[in-house]
């Protein structure tokens, strides 16, 4: 497996997010969102639209010409200017346990180096992705806020340096 992580810049790797934006979404939240929600905000059009309004600040992990997976980092406005935060981290099933995750993380956080800050959310039951977000460096600061878009409870990680 040669994997290249790369900054996200043509249709053919916005197309290759979108559709590991809806694959991971349909392999990672059953359970964890309700199955109606899931299915109404699950779409590949809507992940397909999301990719290319918004391709700033976005690595693409590629196996060949694959992409199979990606990481979307940066600051809220509404964050203290020296807060990065990582947006987004995901991975085709297929290839967990294969330390890309790992190594899309450390990408972003190259990116995010200059602030004195990183935080992350992620939702509250996602066992895996916080045991995967803590061998990262990251612990629950005891933040939480409902995502009404989704209707779950997603809790804040920051990254201990």
């Amino acid at each position: 497996m040669g994997i290249l992580i790369k900054k996200m810049e043509t249709e053919e790797e916005i197309e290759g997010k979108a559709y590991v934006h809806w694959r991971s979404w349909s392999e990672t939240y059953p359970g964890l969102i309700s199955q109606q929600i899931l299915d109404a905000q699950n779409t590949l059009e809507r992940c397909e639209e999301a990719a290319f309004r918004w391709p700033d600040h976005l690595l693409v992990a590629k196996d060949g010409d694959r992409v199979i997976g990606f990481v979307g980092y940066g600051h809220r406005d509404e964050d203290p200017s020296d807060v990065g935060e990582v947006f987004a981290l995901y991975v085709l099933a297929e290839f967990h346990g294969k330390d890309l995750g790992r190594q899309l993380m450390e990408a972003a956080l190259e990116q995010l180096k200059e602030y004195r800050q990183v935080r992350l959310w992620t939702l509250k039951g996602n066992s895996r992705a916080i045991r995967f977000y803590q061998k990262c460096g990251f612990v629950p600061d005891g933040e939480e806020k409902v995502n009404t878009r989704i209707a779950a409870t997603e809790i804040r990680m920051v990254l201990k340096r």
